[in-house]
């Protein structure tokens, strides 16, 4: 290990591992600092995102999905199951494999571009300098430029304190050894949706408990009116505008459940639990990142300040990812870890924060980008909107999976594209196609004019695209061009 660096990056999450591997390939000595350690002890690159968060709930949301589909949906496609059982142990084995292929992957990705992997926990000290403690060992490093990307964490709340045993964060319900009979979630946004489903479809009885009264309120309000529906349509019992007050774990039987108590339009209400999985956000990593001397300034949501560039109070010292502003997304993170890398060297470098995509990995998917319908009612933008019923599609039709729909809204006199939104199939990779179309600055009649292959779920784009101006071909058109 060198004393001194070009780049010390502090946290080797998606935000981190990527800002310390484009330092790398742009000639600057590079080290990444992080102590994530598995349940062995063994250190892992890759954060919460890779290790505890998106990549491990993507792997259980396909395999829930392909065993539900073979319980309830083979049959109309004219395959017949019989005797279809769980393997909970295989599918989390499955899981676990993912997790180290991608984190070992990324291992050999420093080694190649020659980023010293720093194992331990680092903290910005005054003078450029990180003091970086690993067990009873403390050392520092110098660096001419830091880059701190420490993520988030899960929000706790005193009304139902994680015990990891029978309340769980996120993490925790990534990791149940058996399905629970009941499964209580609070928080009915995208943590407790994901989850929520992963469980219901194998098995559970899954109540979602959501404070505010409005359900999915990031989204566009059509898609949030359809979604829950289609959700309480598959199972999962969404109780809106319940307040939990708080929760008891208590004997039953040899046993024990989680009592919950909240409250509702009703009044006082009580459920009870096997498990019960606290989603209710994440909060910026930024306790103990730096040290008391170092002048580096927080919001009022405890995020390190920074401007558009990620460029904290404090010169040459950068944050990105959870740890700052804006949604909290992996993407997110790893294109500002590219920007700061290429300010870095000296190079260009920016971020299109209007244009950063959001997914809900549920069944179906949701995914969005630009601005919705309410928001552009709020600041009384003149918009066209155009829709595309997946029902419409013939693509669609043969997945047998023809719920939901696209939405594409543009600008009443340009067309110039304002937002995408899409519920339905694959929506996670068809809201790519708009933020291409919306980073080129395209209008509804530019995508109305390209050709797409056919049959696919694409095709859906295209029509809403159509549909804006009122030529969709395979929909009825509300209004007719003339």
């Amino acid at each position: 290990m060198s004393d001194k660096y070009d780049v010390v990056v502090i946290g080797a999450g998606p935000a981190g591992y990527v800002a310390a591997i484009r330092c790398a390939q742009l000639g600057l000595t590079t080290a990444c600092v992080d102590d994530w350690v598995d349940e062995q002890g063994k250190p892992r690159l890759g954060g919460t995102c890779l290790n505890v968060g998106c990549i491990p709930s993507k792997s259980l949301l396909e395999s829930s999905e392909l065993y539900a589909r073979c319980q309830h949906e083979l049959g109309e496609h004219g395959i017949k199951t019989q005797d279809v059982s769980l393997d909970l142990a295989a599918m989390m084995a499955r899981k676990n494999k993912i997790i180290s292929d991608l984190t070992l992957g990324i291992a050999a990705l420093f080694k190649s571009n020659q980023v010293s992997w720093i194992k331990g926990r680092g903290r910005l000290l005054a003078e450029k300098r990180v003091e970086i403690t690993a067990g009873k060992k403390v050392t520092s490093v110098e660096a001419d430029n830091i880059i701190i990307a420490t993520g988030s964490s899960s929000i706790d709340i005193t009304a139902a304190p994680v015990d990891d045993e029978f309340i769980v964060d996120s993490t925790g319900a990534l990791c149940f050894s058996e399905v629970p009979k009941r499964l209580g979630v609070i928080g009915a946004g995208v943590i407790g949706l994901e989850l929520g489903s992963v469980w219901k479809r194998l098995g559970a009885e899954v109540v979602v408990l959501e404070a505010q009264d409005a359900f999915l309120p990031i989204t566009d309000e059509q898609i949030a009116r359809d979604s829950l529906k289609e959700f309480k349509k598959q199972g999962l019992d969404i109780r809106l505008n319940a307040r939990l007050m708080q929760s008891n774990i208590k004997a039953k039987g040899k046993n024990k459940v989680v009592e919950v108590h909240y409250q509702d339009d009703k009044g006082d209400q009580k459920e009870t639990f096997d498990k019960l999985i606290i989603a209710v956000g994440r909060h910026p990593n930024s306790d103990n990142v730096f040290d008391e001397e170092v002048d580096l300034l927080l919001d009022e949501r405890f995020c390190i300040h920074v401007n558009e560039q990620c460029e904290t109070s404090l010169p040459g010292v950068y944050a990105i990812g959870d740890v700052v502003r804006g949604p909290m997304l992996a993407h997110k993170g790893s294109e500002e870890g590219i920007m700061v890398a290429e300010r870095i060297a000296g190079n260009h470098g920016e971020v299109n924060y209007d244009l950063i995509p959001s997914v809900i990995y549920t069944h179906p998917e949701i995914a969005w980008v630009g601005k919705n319908e309410q928001h552009l009612k709020t600041i009384g933008e003149n918009y066209k909107a155009g829709i595309f019923p997946f029902a419409a599609s013939g693509r669609a039709r043969a997945l047998g999976t023809t719920t939901g729909f696209v939405k594409i809204l543009s600008h009443a006199e340009t067309d110039r594209i304002l937002g995408v939104h899409v519920f339905g199939p694959q929506a996670s990779e068809l809201i790519a196609q708009a933020v291409v179309a919306m980073e080129m600055g395209a209008s509804a009649e530019d995508v109305g004019l390209t050709t797409f292959a056919h049959p696919t779920l694409s095709e859906s784009f295209h029509e809403a695209a159509l549909a804006v101006n009122g030529n969709a071909i395979h929909v009825a058109n509300k209004r007719s061009k003339k």
